[in-house]
């Protein structure tokens, strides 16, 4: 979605810029969004070719999350006098 509205709006600003239209502008950075919405708004079938497997919520309490490893190893500096 980010890469075609993008595009969309590189090709809007160069339209606008070389036909010096500012109107032209807006309306091809519309047409882009309006496309860009039909494109990524709607489930389509290829976006769920690769769903992702959910853990059950009952198998979820039985393997707890690990506990991060907290490093506490610290080094004091030594004053030389």
């Amino acid at each position: 979605m980010q890469i075609l509205l993008l595009a969309f709006a590189v090709i809007a600003f160069a339209t606008g810029y070389v036909l010096a239209s500012f109107q032209l502008m807006i309306l091809t950075y519309a047409g882009g969004v309006v496309l860009t919405t039909l494109v990524t708004v709607p489930n389509w079938p290829f976006f769920n070719r690769h769903s992702l497997k959910w853990l059950d919520p009952s198998e979820a309490e039985k393997h707890p999350k690990p506990e991060p490893v907290v490093n506490v190893t610290s080094k004091k500096k030594s004053i030389k006098k």
